[in-house]
């Protein structure tokens, strides 16, 4: 329902037919249709998980560098992923990072013992399309003696045999091993 429609609905029914207040009514409506639009786009604004145009303004305040031409997803991703990033550093807070990057499940695990740090892509195939700021996201915020291993995923040989014909040329190649580059 239009804000008109709306504005319209509050006047006694006699006022339903004239012409002059229906005239005021779409020109209000108008206005206050563009007020709701304009406010409902600033609250936007006010997260990182929905800013569009604020976005540089979070990635200058986080020192993240500004590339417009990236993708939306992937510059909101980086500025969500710094601001998990603070705090003390433990497996979940790296997950959480991670998952920031990755829309499918990331396991993580931190091996003290072995100095290392493993990243593994559960249900994504091929490489993610924002890799290179996850590895510099998670080499910022990582204790420096800790190295990071990632563990990509691809379709193995056994998932393959079993798909159809159609589904494997839908499937692109960077999905299979040694696919695409």
């Amino acid at each position: 329902m239009s804000k008109a429609e709306v504005w319209m609905s509050y006047l006694p029914s006699y006022y339903q037919h004239v012409r002059e207040i229906k005239t005021i009514a779409e020109v209000e409506g108008t206005e206050l249709d563009r007020l709701a639009y304009d406010i409902e786009d600033v609250m936007n604004q006010s997260y990182p998980e929905t800013a569009t145009w604020a976005l540089s303004r979070y990635e200058q305040e986080l020192n993240v560098p500004v590339n417009l031409a990236k993708p939306v997803e992937q510059r909101r991703s980086v500025v969500i992923s710094k601001m998990r990033g603070s705090g003390k550093v433990s497996g979940s807070m790296l997950k959480s990072v991670a998952q920031a990057y990755e829309r499918g499940s990331i396991d993580v695990s931190v091996q003290p013992e072995e100095y290392k740090i493993k990243i593994r892509f559960v249900d994504t195939y091929g490489l993610p399309p924002n890799l290179n700021d996850l590895k510099a996201a998670i080499e910022e915020i990582k204790p420096a003696h800790l190295a990071v291993e990632y563990s990509l995923r691809y379709l193995t040989i056994a998932e393959a045999e079993s798909m159809t014909v159609e589904k494997i040329e839908l499937t692109t190649q960077d999905r299979f091993l040694g696919g695409g580059a």
